[in-house]
């Protein structure tokens, strides 16, 4: 990940949010390539890697297909994690298609973390770290009933964990990892399993 391009302007008026979410808003980031808000600062994430993207697409066909009628699987939706005034653009949002279709056409304001019913982040080289941990946090903290981590780069080997039930303090009461090649089993409102036999390391 690329560091901060953009850090508040002290001589701005209103909250460092409010500048930075406005910066955001009117950066012209390369193709592939996404901007996130972080630590009070913007950073720039590079196009990832041919089998991050292959995941990702593995992953969204399957919640595709279980879907519940009214929600749609998005890529490069920005999401706000309000209580830390964080923006992160994840690999996969499931949301409520009428949430996003509802949000305002003249701006491209990121959507509530909150009205999230699941995340998923699949891990680069040089974000597994934040993955883990900082967006760990961030969800939680934000009330996302479910996210799901995908990292190739875990010490225990790649390994794909389902977090559920949110606390306040940023944490996640339940998690389910399994080793790629091992089914995981993904809860209502999706009722499935997650077949990553296929993911690539």
């Amino acid at each position: 990940m690329t560091a901060a391009m953009v850090e508040n302007d002290q001589t701005s008026e209103g909250r460092p949010w409010d500048y930075l979410l406005q910066t955001w808003r009117e950066l012209d980031v390369p193709e592939g390539w996404r901007a996130e808000i972080d630590e009070g600062q913007i950073v720039l994430a590079p196009p990832p890697h041919a089998h991050h993207n292959g995941i990702a697409e593995l992953v969204q066909d399957c919640l595709y297909r279980v879907r519940p009628a009214g929600v749609g699987v998005y890529q490069t939706l920005g999401v706000h994690v309000v209580p830390l005034d964080k923006l992160y653009v994840p690999d996969l949002v499931v949301m409520e298609r009428e949430l996003v279709m509802a949000a305002d056409s003249e701006t491209s304001d990121p959507m509530d973390a909150a009205d999230a019913l699941l995340i998923v982040e699949v891990t680069s080289k040089g974000n597994a770290r934040d993955d883990r941990t900082k967006k760990y946090r961030a969800y939680a903290r934000a009330g996302v009933p479910m996210y799901l981590l995908i990292d190739r780069f875990d010490t225990r080997g790649a390994m794909a964990t389902l977090f559920t039930e949110p606390n306040e303090d940023g944490t996640y009461k339940h998690s389910d990892p399994v080793p790629f090649g091992k089914p995981l089993a993904l809860p209502e409102p999706f009722g499935t399993t997650l077949l990553t036999d296929e993911f690539p390391v």
